[in-house]
């Protein structure tokens, strides 16, 4: 959860009140924030653990009250002081929400700093988006500026993901010319004074900078940046009409349109990976301080046209969106959701409090009556019927919610699944096994081929990330072998024994959930590996009969009458009409594990169960690990598993 620090005299003197310590928490309580901590700036210096200051400084350093507000992780319109005074004033009722708007641009084709010019060819293979924006006649002071900056330091950190979706640049606009250009060119190629060496004037290509960025001291700051775009072989680069570098996005702005106290006019552009998030980031940023413009809540556009190698435009667009949009949800599933009755129309007044007006009552597919809100661009959180409900609820009060007994009196408990996983967990562990929990992806190699399988249908990655994550595995074998493989250094004189029980995913045009067909679906399995001096043919077999006493599965009479402990089979506690036998597995019967285990070697298990009509259904296989198998998971000794299904 993000927390915002604020100075309390500015954040009172932007709402136009003053409260106790005591009357502030209620009211973020109310609000739907939470003041985590009432500090100072000195107070800070003493009790870091990290900061070492002199005497000296911590003396200059303030004294004066600084509230530390946390804030909804998906609030972006609250992580600066523009933002959250906004915000309580609207949820007090002492303003209404501001109209946001698109100044239009006289004059077709726009003129020179209302355009960019983006390099499509090379900027695809970094950062291939970029957003622009331009604040007019803005009046920074020193808290105004420090406020700006923040924002841009708490979008970083959040919504941009450490600036590998966005990076925020901001210009000013009198010092550079239009139009700009965003391209990505070779990093020696790339030469400018960065801001961070403003006073010394130093110069550095990109490739120096981010190189001496990673050994600096001094900029130990941007030193996490440095990775995002280091390895690249063309650095992405905003430049202005004269081939001036206004920043290297995602590292450093250039000195040469740096802003200041004096700076009148703003430009700002995001480049991205993701260009919904840089839509989102740039409507923030415009949404909070076109507050301080000569003309309240007003931003010019800037319209980005992406250009082929030859000049010739293949696309464009206008930013910043700053798009309101209408969301509805049903009256009544609002009141049952947060467990009031509160009347439609006071539902419409509650939503202008929470920045969602102007709201109006309109009628259902159903013909019941919904609320329709109006969403602005500065609550991109909006994307459900919940939220609206969740901002009702916060407008109604927390605290104004009647408790009631709920009509309904339930109680919780474990999926059967789930208990019997656990249950089988302890018995198995009390066995000699330990169990393991291994990733439930891997390469198309170790799914199929290395297990000696036909490569079948699996739930597949369009994009892995590389190549041992490429399927969504279909069996639990190759996690324990790979366990085994990288424990090659631990004693095998006794045996080795791991177990898992975890889901496999299997492909199924035809498994329904809520109503769709998801194509595929979750199977709950155990799976054991004993491996040793010997293959431990027998130990594994002796898991398989414990498994199904456990379960109270009873043995068929032949094959009971096979281990010489017939006897006892009638002091069994077993369910009616369940039972089980195994069956040798052969090679070329047709079953797709057949191949993983040595011929001769192996068995299925057969289960019967009331429903099934006498028939016999195969719930697993267990056997010794064919030696091409153990040779493709580099494991040296022999071994034995099995692999059954718990949902069955």
């Amino acid at each position: 959860m993000p927390t915002l620090a604020v100075q309390r005299d500015d954040l009172f003197a932007s709402l136009g009140r003053t409260y106790t310590e005591e009357e502030f928490d209620e009211l973020c309580f109310e609000f739907g924030v939470e003041l985590d901590e009432v500090t100072s700036e000195r107070e800070e210096a003493l009790k870091s653990s990290t900061v070492k200051l002199t005497k000296d400084e911590i003396t200059n350093l303030s004294d004066d009250v600084v509230y530390k507000i946390d804030v909804p992780a998906n609030r972006y319109d609250l992580l600066c002081i523009e933002g959250l005074s906004r915000a309580l004033r609207i949820f007090l009722g002492d303003v209404k929400s501001p109209v946001y708007e698109v100044v239009k641009l006289e004059g077709d084709p726009p003129s020179d700093v209302h355009r960019m010019t983006v390099v499509q060819s090379t900027t695809s293979t970094v950062r291939p988006f970029v957003v622009c924006a331009i604040l007019r006649d803005i009046a920074f002071d020193s808290r105004k500026y420090a406020s700006f900056i923040d924002l841009q330091d708490q979008l970083h950190r959040n919504l941009c993901r450490q600036r590998t979706l966005v990076a925020i640049g901001t210009h000013d606009l009198d010092t550079v010319r239009g139009p700009f250009k965003y391209d990505a060119r070779d990093p020696d190629g790339i030469e400018f004074v960065p801001l961070t060496h403003d006073e010394e004037g130093l110069s550095f290509t990109g490739r120096s900078l981010l190189e001496h960025y990673e050994t600096a001291p001094a900029c130990k700051h941007l030193k996490p940046y440095v990775p995002i775009i280091k390895d690249s072989p063309l650095y992405p680069v905003v430049l202005d009409a004269d081939e001036v570098v206004m920043s290297l996005p995602p590292i450093i702005n250039g000195a040469h349109s740096k802003i200041s106290l004096d700076t009148k006019n703003v430009f700002v552009e995001c480049t991205a990976t993701d260009l919904t998030k840089a839509n989102i980031v740039l409507d923030t940023v415009v949404a909070m301080f076109s507050e301080h413009c000569a003309r309240p809540f007003t931003v010019e556009p800037v319209t980005v046209s992406f250009v082929d190698d030859d000049g010739v435009e293949t696309k464009s667009y206008v930013t910043p969106q700053m798009y309101t949009r209408r969301e509805r949800a049903g009256v009544d599933f609002v009141n049952s959701l947060i467990g009031i009755d509160a009347e439609p129309e006071t539902m419409v007044d509650l939503c202008d409090k929470l920045q969602l007006g102007p709201a109006a009552l309109v009628a259902g597919e159903d013909g019941k009556q919904m609320i329709e809100v109006t969403v602005p661009p500065t609550r991109s959180d909006i994307l459900h019927a919940v939220d609206i409900a969740e901002d009702v609820g916060i407008a109604y009060g927390y605290n104004n919610i009647v408790k009631r007994v709920p009509k309904t009196s339930t109680v919780g408990g474990e999926q059967p699944l789930n208990k019997l996983g656990d249950l089988l967990r302890d018995e198995i562990g009390r066995a000699g096994y330990t169990e393991v929990l291994t990733h439930g992806l891997c390469s198309i190699h170790d799914n199929f081929t290395a297990l000696r399988r036909d490569v079948s249908p699996a739930v597949s990655l369009s994009n892995p990330a590389n190549v041992e994550y490429q399927v969504v595995r279909t069996t639990l074998l190759p996690g324990l072998l790979k366990t085994l493989q990288h424990n090659k250094s631990a004693s095998f004189a006794n045996g080795f024994r791991l177990f898992e029980i975890s889901d496999v995913i299997l492909p199924d045009d035809e498994f329904v959930v809520t109503g769709t067909v998801v194509g595929a679906r979750n199977v709950r399995r155990l799976s054991a590996v004993y491996a040793g001096p010997t293959s431990g043919f027998e130990i594994i077999h002796g898991m398989v009969d414990r498994v199904m006493t456990l379960t109270e599965v009873a043995p068929e009479e032949e094959y009971a009458s096979n281990s010489g402990k017939a006897d006892e089979e009638k002091y069994r506690v077993s369910k009616e009409g369940w039972t089980y036998t195994i069956k040798a597995l052969e090679e070329d019967g047709g079953h797709p594990s057949a191949g993983t285990y040595f011929p001769g070697r192996a068995a299925e298990v057969l289960l019967s169960r009331p429903g099934m009509g006498g028939g016999r259904k195969s719930i697993g296989t267990f056997g010794i690990l064919h030696p091409e198998v153990l040779e493709e998971f580099d494991i040296k000794y022999p071994a034995s598993c099995l692999e059954i299904d718990l949902g069955e």
